[in-house]
């Protein structure tokens, strides 16, 4: 049995700014392939949702119930709330991901 997974509002400005970034830097079979990568990990964790880590910068803040799971070169943040997943965050994995959580927080307070 598979879990529904839904992409979060953050989440899908994370994919567009990607986007944006491949098809500019790359082309767009390149991002045909990321968005391919990016969909077969969404269905791995819908199958599996508890494999994913815990990632350590997240734990570090004692918030325990966020997983990642890698995609090509980005890290997929999300969290299993009973039998839906919800996909938080897609950041390039070379990012700080504390200076990310930072500017979550403070474009949230906005």
């Amino acid at each position: 049995m598979s879990l529904q997974v839904v992409i979060l509002e953050p989440a899908k400005y994370d994919l567009k700014e990607i986007r944006d970034y491949i098809v500019k830097k790359f082309s767009r079979d390149a991002w045909l392939e990321t968005s391919r990568k990016f969909r077969e990990a969404l269905d791995s964790i819908s199958k599996l949702p508890l494999a994913g880590a815990v990632p350590e910068e997240i734990e570090l803040l004692n918030l325990t119930q966020y997983r990642q799971i890698i995609s090509g070169m980005n890290r997929i943040i999300y969290e299993v709330r009973q039998d839906v997943i919800f996909v938080h965050a897609v950041v390039d994995a070379r990012r700080d991901m504390m200076s990310l959580l930072t500017k979550r927080l403070l474009r949230a307070n906005r």
